[in-house]
Protein backbone atom coordinates (compact mmCIF):
# COMPACT_ATOMS: atom_id res chain seq x y z
CA UNK A 1 0.00 0.00 0.00
CA UNK A 2 1.21 3.63 -1.02
CA UNK A 3 1.90 5.78 1.85
CA UNK A 4 2.17 9.21 1.49
CA UNK A 5 4.37 11.31 3.92
CA UNK A 6 2.77 14.02 5.75
CA UNK A 7 5.57 15.27 8.11
CA UNK A 8 9.30 16.41 7.30
CA UNK A 9 11.75 16.76 10.18
CA UNK A 10 13.61 19.74 10.34
CA UNK A 11 17.05 17.94 9.96
CA UNK A 12 16.56 15.90 6.60
CA UNK A 13 17.89 17.00 3.77
CA UNK A 14 16.05 19.79 2.41
CA UNK A 15 13.32 19.69 4.65
CA UNK A 16 11.93 23.21 2.98
CA UNK A 17 11.80 21.49 -0.03
CA UNK A 18 10.24 18.25 0.76
CA UNK A 19 7.84 20.38 2.95
CA UNK A 20 6.56 22.32 0.18
CA UNK A 21 5.38 19.42 -2.03
CA UNK A 22 3.16 17.90 1.13
CA UNK A 23 1.56 21.38 1.48
CA UNK A 24 1.25 21.75 -1.89
CA UNK A 25 -0.38 18.22 -2.68
CA UNK A 26 -2.73 18.65 1.07
CA UNK A 27 -3.80 21.55 -0.52
CA UNK A 28 -4.67 20.83 -3.54
CA UNK A 29 -6.34 17.91 -2.25
CA UNK A 30 -8.41 20.01 -0.10
CA UNK A 31 -9.35 21.91 -3.29
CA UNK A 32 -7.19 25.11 -3.00
CA UNK A 33 -7.05 27.39 -6.36
CA UNK A 34 -5.69 30.81 -6.82
CA UNK A 35 -9.34 32.44 -7.28
CA UNK A 36 -9.46 31.66 -3.42
CA UNK A 37 -7.91 34.05 -1.05
CA UNK A 38 -5.42 32.66 0.96
CA UNK A 39 -5.29 33.27 4.60
CA UNK A 40 -1.95 32.00 6.92
CA UNK A 41 -2.85 32.15 9.94
CA UNK A 42 -0.06 32.13 12.28
CA UNK A 43 -0.99 31.40 16.06
CA UNK A 44 1.12 31.32 19.33
CA UNK A 45 2.42 34.16 21.59
CA UNK A 46 5.88 35.60 21.95
CA UNK A 47 5.68 35.13 25.45
CA UNK A 48 7.06 31.39 24.92
CA UNK A 49 9.32 30.22 23.24
CA UNK A 50 7.97 27.25 22.46
CA UNK A 51 4.57 28.70 21.53
CA UNK A 52 6.53 31.26 19.69
CA UNK A 53 6.58 29.33 15.84
CA UNK A 54 3.33 30.65 14.56
CA UNK A 55 4.23 34.41 14.99
CA UNK A 56 8.02 33.76 14.00
CA UNK A 57 6.57 32.22 10.78
CA UNK A 58 4.28 35.19 10.06
CA UNK A 59 6.95 37.39 10.66
CA UNK A 60 9.44 35.53 8.28
CA UNK A 61 6.17 35.42 6.02
CA UNK A 62 5.74 39.03 6.04
CA UNK A 63 9.67 40.03 4.93
CA UNK A 64 8.81 38.21 1.95
CA UNK A 65 8.70 40.92 -0.67
CA UNK A 66 6.17 39.16 -3.30
CA UNK A 67 4.55 36.47 -1.34
CA UNK A 68 0.77 36.40 -2.24
CA UNK A 69 -1.18 35.40 0.66
CA UNK A 70 -2.49 37.51 3.98
CA UNK A 71 -0.42 36.53 6.79
CA UNK A 72 -1.57 36.90 10.33
CA UNK A 73 0.01 36.71 13.26
CA UNK A 74 3.51 38.12 13.81
CA UNK A 75 5.48 38.39 16.59
CA UNK A 76 4.31 42.25 16.46
CA UNK A 77 0.86 41.27 16.39
CA UNK A 78 0.31 37.58 17.74
CA UNK A 79 -2.54 35.74 17.55
CA UNK A 80 -3.26 33.73 20.61
CA UNK A 81 -5.79 32.33 23.20
CA UNK A 82 -7.07 35.56 24.32
CA UNK A 83 -7.52 37.23 20.58
CA UNK A 84 -8.42 34.01 18.56
CA UNK A 85 -12.04 34.58 18.66
CA UNK A 86 -11.94 37.80 17.87
CA UNK A 87 -9.25 37.19 14.78
CA UNK A 88 -11.69 34.71 13.52
CA UNK A 89 -14.58 36.82 13.72
CA UNK A 90 -12.48 39.41 11.66
CA UNK A 91 -11.49 36.77 8.59
CA UNK A 92 -14.92 35.88 8.66
CA UNK A 93 -16.33 39.79 8.01
CA UNK A 94 -13.46 41.13 5.91
CA UNK A 95 -12.89 37.34 3.39
CA UNK A 96 -15.35 35.69 1.51
CA UNK A 97 -14.47 31.97 1.48
CA UNK A 98 -10.76 31.85 1.74
CA UNK A 99 -8.58 28.79 2.06
CA UNK A 100 -6.84 29.13 5.79
CA UNK A 101 -3.46 27.40 6.60
CA UNK A 102 -3.31 27.78 10.26
CA UNK A 103 0.63 27.26 11.86
CA UNK A 104 0.72 26.29 15.61
CA UNK A 105 3.43 24.83 18.01
CA UNK A 106 3.02 21.58 19.42
CA UNK A 107 3.90 19.12 21.75
CA UNK A 108 4.05 15.42 21.52
CA UNK A 109 6.74 12.43 21.80
CA UNK A 110 10.71 12.50 22.19
CA UNK A 111 10.88 10.78 18.69
CA UNK A 112 8.53 13.19 17.46
CA UNK A 113 10.28 16.21 18.37
CA UNK A 114 11.72 18.08 15.35
CA UNK A 115 9.03 17.23 13.00
CA UNK A 116 6.45 19.52 10.95
CA UNK A 117 3.17 17.71 10.42
CA UNK A 118 1.08 19.01 7.44
CA UNK A 119 -2.92 17.67 8.30
CA UNK A 120 -6.27 18.57 6.38
CA UNK A 121 -9.17 19.77 8.12
CA UNK A 122 -8.93 22.56 11.06
CA UNK A 123 -6.21 23.33 13.75
CA UNK A 124 -7.64 22.93 17.39
CA UNK A 125 -5.18 25.10 18.82
CA UNK A 126 -4.37 25.34 22.60
CA UNK A 127 -5.14 21.20 23.05
CA UNK A 128 -1.23 20.68 23.69
CA UNK A 129 -1.79 22.76 26.99
CA UNK A 130 -5.38 21.22 27.82
CA UNK A 131 -7.30 24.79 26.88
CA UNK A 132 -10.40 24.22 24.50
CA UNK A 133 -10.22 27.01 21.52
CA UNK A 134 -12.13 27.55 18.51
CA UNK A 135 -10.83 25.26 15.62
CA UNK A 136 -9.77 27.35 12.37
CA UNK A 137 -8.19 26.59 8.89
CA UNK A 138 -9.14 24.26 5.72
CA UNK A 139 -5.46 22.92 6.68
CA UNK A 140 -2.86 23.16 9.02
CA UNK A 141 0.59 22.80 10.09
CA UNK A 142 1.68 21.79 13.61
CA UNK A 143 5.45 22.00 14.42
CA UNK A 144 6.60 19.78 17.61
CA UNK A 145 8.40 21.81 19.49
CA UNK A 146 8.66 19.76 22.50
CA UNK A 147 7.70 16.71 24.72
CA UNK A 148 3.97 16.74 25.94
CA UNK A 149 1.99 14.99 28.67
CA UNK A 150 3.88 16.84 31.98
CA UNK A 151 4.08 20.59 33.02
CA UNK A 152 3.10 21.71 29.32
CA UNK A 153 3.63 25.70 29.95
CA UNK A 154 6.79 25.24 31.78
CA UNK A 155 7.93 22.97 28.69
CA UNK A 156 7.04 25.19 26.49
CA UNK A 157 8.96 28.17 28.48
CA UNK A 158 11.85 26.09 28.31
CA UNK A 159 11.86 24.72 24.58
CA UNK A 160 15.29 25.84 22.50
CA UNK A 161 14.85 28.85 20.01
CA UNK A 162 17.15 27.10 17.82
CA UNK A 163 14.74 24.40 17.33
CA UNK A 164 11.97 27.11 16.96
CA UNK A 165 13.61 29.14 14.77
CA UNK A 166 14.74 27.05 12.33
CA UNK A 167 10.95 25.29 12.08
CA UNK A 168 9.72 28.95 11.25
CA UNK A 169 12.68 28.90 8.80
CA UNK A 170 11.92 25.95 7.08
CA UNK A 171 7.77 26.72 6.77
CA UNK A 172 7.83 29.87 5.41
CA UNK A 173 9.88 28.97 3.26
CA UNK A 174 8.45 25.89 1.91
CA UNK A 175 4.88 28.08 1.80
CA UNK A 176 6.90 30.80 -0.36
CA UNK A 177 7.58 27.68 -2.81
CA UNK A 178 4.70 26.28 -2.66
CA UNK A 179 2.36 29.66 -3.10
CA UNK A 180 4.92 30.49 -6.03
CA UNK A 181 4.13 26.84 -7.51
CA UNK A 182 0.65 27.47 -7.55
CA UNK A 183 0.37 30.86 -9.17
CA UNK A 184 2.94 29.49 -11.66
CA UNK A 185 0.59 26.34 -12.69
CA UNK A 186 -2.74 28.25 -12.34
CA UNK A 187 -1.22 31.09 -14.69
CA UNK A 188 -0.31 28.28 -16.95
CA UNK A 189 -3.89 26.89 -17.20
CA UNK A 190 -5.70 30.12 -17.87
Amino acid sequence: MFFEKKRVHIDDNNSDVLLKSIIYNQAVKQNYTIDKELIILCIGTDRSTGDSLGPLTGTLLKKLPFFNANIIGTVHNPVHASNLKEIIELINTKYNNPFIIAIDAGLGKQSSVGFIDVKKGPLQPGTGVNKKLPEIGDMHITGLVNIGGYMEYLVLQSTRLSIVLKMAETISSALEMAVNTFHKEMSAID
